[in-house]
């Protein structure tokens, strides 16, 4: 027989250790931590629990001054805006003014084909001539008169036409200046701005028909004259920030896409109805545009400083809602959280003031608030603590705010 080779042997010998150490057995699984208990009301941790990593507490600081953060959309300031609409129908000849140019009250911006135009003019001249036509018959008649020839009756009677045509002058007369016609019948109709400003909009074009009958809800004007200096702000306020925002209050505009500029503005109205739709109220606002960097249509920000006054103020996830119920959990002790309702007198998506139930300095749960919840909800369940006998007792519906 052939002697094994010394590699076969080592082989067989590592193979050999391989299978005892298989044949061992596994090393026991760490102990689990103690769960916590339900005491007194209160939710106790022991030491070193894992889950108390994932709970974070934050203080509840004096609410002196908070911001209050409101939606807003600029728009162009309506009392420094001219839509213009056609009176009357035509075609349009030429367009003089276009987007972004500055204009004074009286330049013309489009000229315009009308025959309604040119009926109105026709009347204005065929009043002149009336005009003219009694001013003559009533100087004949005052003659005759006064040379015993003419019956006073005739010389009322053209005293009377005379005042009618000078009336219906006036009337035909001030319609066609209205829209700087010359006096001739060319029916040619000059659309002019009425006040200095720039071109922000316009919907016309070369040869386009225009009725004025067209014109109405969801028509665009054939321009759109507004001084950009000054814009409106369109805030929608909470019903809980009426008393915050108030005629003559400031306020800082923020616009995301301008970076953290902030631009001052105030408040000119505040409207006396709760939109149903929404549950907000409107309200106005005027900001200084002096560089034109604002737009309108822009959304933006509006920031108002508010007092407080008492309370204590804690971040918005701090707060839970039971039923109707807002309730925070308070640390008493390392490790050891409470349940406690409180009643709150402001929130917002970022921040929440209490007015009572917690003070300045307590320590409330702001992270990880429906875990707490929950194993607040298992701890009296093993340890077979009715709902109902546990102060400050969490059900199953709590719900994050």
């Amino acid at each position: 027989m052939k002697p094994i080779p010394h590699a076969c042997l080592n082989a067989a010998a590592l193979v050999a250790a391989a299978l005892l150490v298989a044949c061992k057995e596994a090393p026991p699984p760490p102990p689990e931590a103690p769960t916590p208990i339900v005491q007194a009301g209160q939710l106790r941790f022991p030491p070193g629990h894992p889950q108390l990593a994932l709970i974070t507490t934050t203080a509840a600081t004096p609410p002196s001054r908070i911001t209050v953060e409101l939606p807003a959309r600029l728009v162009w300031n309506e009392e420094r805006t001219q839509r213009i609409v056609p009176s009357f129908a035509g075609r349009v000849n030429s367009i003089d003014a276009d987007v972004g140019r500055v204009v004074k009250a009286g330049t013309v911006l489009a000229r315009i084909s009308s025959p309604d135009f040119g009926a109105a003019q026709a009347d204005a001249a065929k009043a002149r001539s009336d005009i003219e036509l009694t001013r003559k018959t009533l100087a004949r008649q005052r003659e005759l008169f006064e040379a015993g020839i003419a019956a006073r009756k005739d010389l009322e009677q053209a005293e009377a036409d005379a005042q009618r045509a000078a009336a219906e002058g006036a009337r035909a007369q001030s319609r066609v200046a209205m829209y700087g016609s010359a006096g001739s019948v060319d029916q040619q109709l000059a659309v002019r701005a009425t006040l200095s400003g720039v071109v922000v909009e316009r919907n016309l074009n070369p040869g386009q028909e225009l009725r004025p009958d067209q014109q109405g809800p969801g028509v665009p004007p054939l321009f759109v004259i507004s001084d950009p200096g000054s814009l409106w702000v369109q805030i929608d306020a909470r019903e809980n920030e009426v008393g915050t925002v108030r005629p003559g209050s400031g306020f800082k505009l923020v616009v995301p896409t301008l970076g953290d500029r902030a631009f001052e503005g105030r408040v000119i109205v505040v409207s006396d109805a709760i939109d149903p739709a929404t549950r907000t109220v409107k309200i106005r606002g005027l900001v200084a545009n002096p560089e034109r960097i604002l737009r309108a249509e822009m959304l933006a920000t509006a920031r108002f400083e508010r007092d407080m006054g008492a309370g204590a103020a804690v971040p918005a996830q701090a707060v839970a809602l039971r039923g109707t119920q807002h309730i925070v959990f308070v640390e008493s002790a390392p490790g050891v959280f409470q349940p406690r309702e409180v009643k709150l007198s402001w929130q917002s998506p970022t921040q929440a003031v209490v007015e009572s139930g917690l003070h300045v300095g307590e320590k409330v749960v702001s992270e990880n608030l429906l875990l707490l919840a929950r194993q607040f909800r298992l701890a009296q369940e093993e340890g077979a603590v009715p709902a109902a006998a546990a102060p400050g007792s969490v059900p199953t519906g709590v719900a994050a705010k």
